[in-house]
């Protein structure tokens, strides 16, 4: 039906008009000037009725609207009736949204009011019935879970479904191969969930292996707020030759020699899980060691009672602990020093239980009065009259260090970062905006690189934030996703441009630019191709819903988003944008397809695909005709460089117990790689447009030609190239000559851990001008490197196998030697012998979630057949659901705990949700540990709540 409408003031004018004619002459004149031909109404079109099913995606048109004598100024939709949905546009001429599933069905009825440009309007109305879900339907939800064999499990955990496999002392150390990522769980008796060790305790973990002079063994512990677990290195004959045994989240120790070593995890207090990360070497996070330690010298801070601590509370301490004040004083720290034997010392100290029976188990007293002096330290951290207890250290000056975490960031190098970083690191002047979920803004590697953003959720009840559009982006997050997801506008974020050279965490590709974090997804990572269009719109300076611009608008946006349909508007919102020389970056899709993703796909937008740490294209990445260039998005089922954590990208986060840095594998995690080269090649060069950039793309002046030569619908132009793209851009001015040629490799190590035979490397010429490979080389027999893809100039992809046979087990180093007319390289191979070729994490738990309901619809427990875990959910009734698996250590009878295992389909980084009206079969999705690396600063983290959703019912077996 069709209602019109009239303009007040045309009425009162035609009322007039009339007055004037004097209701007609006898003579059939009329008098005065003619009157001015009246408006006419326009004529709306909502589309008629449609009928469609649950989760259709349904099109209100009205487009066929009309005006028969001048133009529409407005369109405005609204609903009327049913229940309520989310419309993608209310003042769009065409709009869209998802319709919902309804057991008993519904009439949903819409209207469209359209207006003239004379005031005048007129009002259509659509009406669209969901037909109701049969309750007989019921359907399959089946597939895999996959895991690595890089990753492993401690034998003994708290899971009494989980395998027994006893490894609480040295003759009974549990085998590992190295490089490798394991998942455990240590506590004292008495503590903990309910479980196989709660009564007993289970206060040693030993693992035995192999290590290569250099690597690393690091252990991240999960409850370190509520319990302590330290890390010692033993030798065969159960000398303790090196230990780590601070009261955070992480302890770290590298080995000085090669030899077999026995791993200790020692539970001192409490109950924890933990992650032991054995890597490759050079891989050490920034830990304090104790070399500087001042021995049996402690610096104390009293709890203030009223000003002053009892005289007597603080001599009965200093008594007790054999300890006497050389300096300090109220209202300030004391130097306290053991006056006592340093045995009758640790034998009165509260709370060290059997941590005294390590005393005599050192292997020279160097270690030994280290040892004993930390052990003082947290004897008196639990006193209850003392705030603060430290070692006193020896110090000295020395030069500034750079990020500490900089060197697990192996997706620099693969683009030549470093190269460009000579040149510059980003000026504050260029302005990346950041469209997603909101940003962490007091994370200590954020602060002071932002710019004031917007909030353009719309909607409250998907916000997460109790609002709607203001001036507020910070991201709340929210207890529904694993992992870190619920924070991905941060982790994007971070690689664009965290602060760098600052002494703490990871360095963002352009740490000199500064990011608008723009929010238009909500807490759980959905939101409306609307809500974008408008802060595209903000970032570019153009009109939008927030009635404001910024000082400075963008110079590049980053969209790591995706899911719309095309949109004509959107389209030409791109050109727009483009249009103004700002530069657009988006992520081509995670769906392991050749389907157009939009918004990637549009014109005018650069769409990146996504490579793994040896530059191969990631299985999950999109490809297709629509994709421009690749960038690193990792893969964190796989450690293919062997430094111990998963080869996923490291960027700014949160976990469970506060800021962290994470690892996120997905092409969103590969667009603000080349987001950042864009801010790096703005910052030399101001006046580049996004025509330029478009321009030295497709001349292959930005990136390194990757797999057929020229553009190709895996890689786009090629594998973005940070030096040659700011060379590029300094060339565009006159800046710079071209830069020199240079040998580069896609990797600096080759793991092979005890499975793989064989893997790719990629050589290549980072700089420009002639380049010869000479000669590539390998130091051991039993690894061989034959060319694979190579060019006249022998660069391009070389296969490297590893031949096990006659190897004794063990873990073997060699090196793989490139030499070319330039230069030459060294890459680090790491192989194994001996251990497993197929991984095993125990018992997992697969949950099925029903999205709309906010429930656990169904979950099952499933054991490993050849590294796979299988699921198979029956009788489930149409919906939307996500498919969640992972690992309960502790018992607590939540999975996705920090330091367990967990996974989702399609990607623990954006989980995908199942639009269930078939059988869905043949999900395959990776499992893998959550791996957070704490803020290595003085921040203070705090652990939210469990959440529900991963919350599994009982102990199957």
């Amino acid at each position: 039906m069709r209602i019109l409408t009239y303009n007040k003031a045309w009425i009162a004018a035609l009322m007039l008009l009339l007055v004037g004619c004097g209701g007609g002459s006898s003579s059939g004149g009329s008098s005065g000037a003619n009157p001015a031909p009246s408006n006419q109404a326009p004529i709306a079109n909502a589309g008629g009725a449609q009928t469609v099913s649950g989760f259709a995606e349904v099109i209100l048109d009205g487009t066929s609207s009309s005006d028969p004598d001048g133009s529409i100024d407005s369109w405005q939709w609204q609903q009327t009736a049913g229940p309520v949905v989310i419309l993608a546009a209310t003042d769009n001429p065409q709009t869209s949204f998802t319709a919902p599933d309804l057991p008993q069905g519904a009439e949903l009825v819409f209207t469209l009011t359209v207006t003239d440009n004379e005031g005048a309007s007129d009002v259509a109305s659509a009406t669209v019935v969901v037909a109701g879900t049969d309750p007989s339907l019921r359907y399959i939800v089946a597939g895999e879970v996959i895991t690595s064999t890089s990753q492993t499990l401690d034998g003994d955990t708290n899971d009494p479904s989980n395998p027994l496999a006893a490894n609480d002392s040295i003759g009974t150390a549990q085998p590992l191969v190295s490089p490798t990522t394991l998942g455990g769980y240590v506590n004292q008796p008495g503590t903990g969930a309910v479980g196989r060790s709660t009564v007993a305790g289970d206060i040693d973990d030993y693992y035995r292996l192999d290590l290569i002079a250099g690597q690393a063994v690091t252990m991240l512990v999960a409850d370190y707020q509520l319990a302590d677990a330290d890390l010692y290195v033993l030798d065969l004959q159960g000398n303790v030759i090196d230990f780590s045994v601070d009261t955070g989240e992480l302890e770290s120790i590298t080995v000085t020699a090669d030899g077999t070593y026995i791993v200790n995890v020692f539970a001192f207090e409490g109950a924890t899980s933990y992650t032991l990360a054995i890597g490759s070497r050079g891989q050490q996070l920034g830990v304090e060691r104790y070399a500087n330690i001042i021995p049996w010298e402690a610096v104390v801070e009293y709890r203030e009672q009223d000003g002053t601590v009892a005289a007597g509370q603080q001599r009965d301490l200093r008594q007790r602990m054999g300890l006497r004040r050389q300096g300090g004083g109220p209202g300030r720290a004391r130097l306290l020093a053991m006056r006592q034997s340093v045995q009758e010392s640790i034998q009165l100290a509260r709370g060290l239980g059997n941590a005294r029976q390590r005393r005599s188990a050192f292997a020279n007293d160097v270690l030994r009065v280290q040892w004993e002096t930390l052990m003082t330290v947290k004897s008196l951290r639990r006193e209850p009259h003392v705030l603060h207890a430290e070692p006193n250290y020896r110090v000295s000056t020395y030069a500034s260090t750079n990020d500490e975490a900089l060197s697990v960031q192996w997706h620099y190098p693969l683009i030549n970062l470093p190269a460009a970083w000579d040149t510059s690191t980003g000026v504050a002047d260029v302005v990346v905006a950041i469209i997603d979920t909101g940003i962490l803004s007091a994370h200590p590697d954020l602060q002071g690189q932002l710019v004031p953003g917007y909030d353009f959720v719309r909607n409250p009840l998907v916000s997460g934030d109790g609002d709607g559009i203001d001036p507020n982006p910070e991201d709340p997050g929210n207890g529904v996703e694993p992992g870190a997801s619920s924070f991905h506008g941060s982790h994007v974020g971070g690689t664009v441009a965290a602060a760098g050279n600052n002494g703490i965490g990871v360095a963002g590709v352009a740490y000199g630019a500064r990011i608008m974090p723009l929010r238009a997804l909500g807490g759980s990572g959905g939101g409306s191709s609307y809500d974008v269009s408008q802060a595209v719109r903000y970032a570019a300076g153009l009109a939008n819903d927030s009635g404001t611009v910024p000082p400075q608008r963008a110079d590049v946006i980053n969209l790591s988003l995706g899911g719309e349909s095309f949109s004509q508007l959107s389209q030409a919102l791109f050109r727009e944008v483009h249009e103004a020389g700002v530069i657009v970056v988006a992520a081509a899709g995670n769906e392991g397809s050749t389907r157009a993703s939009y918004p990637a796909a549009y014109d005018k937008v650069i769409s990146v695909s996504a490579v793994d740490a040896q530059a191969s294209l990631a299985s999950y990445s999109n490809r297709g005709s629509r994709i421009d260039i690749a960038a690193p998005g990792g893969n964190n089922s796989a450690d293919l460089n062997g430094d111990g954590y998963p080869d996923g990208v490291l960027s700014t986060g949160r976990s469970a117990s506060g800021f962290a840095y994470v690892f996120l594998s997905g092409t969103s995690m590969a667009a603000p790689h080349v987001a950042g080269v864009m801010a790096l090649m703005k910052s030399v060069n101001p006046e580049l447009t996004a025509a330029d950039i478009d321009a030295l793309l497709e001349s292959g002046e930005l990136t390194d030609d990757l797999g057929s030569a020229g553009r190709d619908d895996l890689y786009g132009h090629g594998l973005i190239n940070a030096q040659s793209a700011v060379t590029a851009a300094l060339s565009a001015i006159g800046g710079t000559p071209a830069t020199q040629p240079g040998l580069a490799a896609s990797t600096s190590v080759l793991n092979f851990g005890a499975g793989l035979d064989t893997l790719t490397i990629s050589l290549r010429n980072r700089g420009e001008g002639d380049l010869d490979l000479q000669e590539v080389s390998v130091s051991q027999p039993w690894l061989s490197v034959s060319s694979s893809a190579v060019d006249a100039n022998g660069l391009g992809s070389y296969q490297v196998t590893v031949d096990r046979q006659g190897l004794e087990p063990g873990s073997y180093a060699a090196t793989l030697s490139a030499r070319s007319t330039a230069n030459s390289l060294d890459i680090e191979v790491l192989v194994s012998v001996g251990g497993t070729t197929e991984s095993d994490l125990g018992l997992v738990y697969i949950l099925l979630y029903d999205i709309d309901n906010d429930v656990v619809a169904a979950e099952t427990a499933t054991r490993a057949i050849n590294g796979r875990y299988s699921f198979n959910f029956s009788s489930i009734p149409g919906g939307r659901y996500q498919v969640i698996a992972g690992t309960d250590l502790d018992n607590d009878l939540f999975i996705c705990d920090p330091g367990e295992a967990c996974g989702s389909w399609l990607t623990i980084d954006q989980p995908l949700a199942i639009d269930l009206s078939s059988d869905t079969e043949n999900l395959v999705f990776p499992i893998e540990y959550l791996v957070a690396i704490p803020t290595l600063s003085n921040y203070t983290n705090t652990a939210p709540g469990k959440s529900e959703t991963l919350q599994r019912k009982a102990t199957p077996f």
